[in-house]
């Protein structure tokens, strides 16, 4: 990305109606490689889009609905609580970003996260930790981008896919 401009970005609190636009973009295998191979159900995805309506009202930030130039959806980006209690860094923020493949390598993700770490400092966050599958080299590069580094490894507990815990201090 060095060299050009990214991309303007909206971010949106999801609606209803997002769940729906989510589980079709994420319905594609290549999407999903680091996320389980495959798109959850339909049902995932409105809960989904429902905490993340009640994140925003209770924090400030969520993982807002991306869009293209267009007004298309393409994907999310944002920040949340860590949602595992069984490992990894439990009470933390985690800011992520999962993108439609027609999107990839335009400059989105790497745009949106850093309007995401702007809003979350903001709303009064100091730190935020980003977690990538170790065979994730597109996310690990906008790691990269936005100054993130390296804290530590780490196993998942079901699958056994080894990761990385990034971390950035806002403050």
């Amino acid at each position: 990305m060095s060299g050009r401009s990214l991309p303007a970005v909206r971010l949106r609190v999801p609606t209803d109606e997002d769940a729906l636009a989510w589980h079709r973009v994420f319905a594609d295998p290549d999407v999903m490689e680091f996320h389980g191979g495959r798109a959850a159900e339909l049902s995932v995805y409105e809960e989904l889009t429902a905490r993340q309506r009640r994140h925003d009202a209770e924090r400030g930030f969520c993982l807002w609905t991306l869009l293209d130039d267009d007004g298309e959806v393409i994907g999310f980006t944002g920040a949340q609580p860590w949602p595992h209690t069984d490992f990894g860094p439990v009470g933390e923020i985690e800011i992520g970003w999962r993108l439609a493949r027609g999107a990839w390598g335009r400059g989105y993700a790497t745009a949106a996260a850093r309007t995401t770490l702007e809003r979350v400092k903001a709303a009064g966050v100091e730190q935020v930790v980003a977690m990538v599958n170790a065979r994730n080299e597109r996310s690990i590069a906008v790691t990269r981008r936005l100054g993130m580094e390296l804290a530590e490894s780490f196993t998942t507990p079901k699958g056994g896919q080894q990761g990385y815990c990034y971390r950035l201090a806002l403050a």
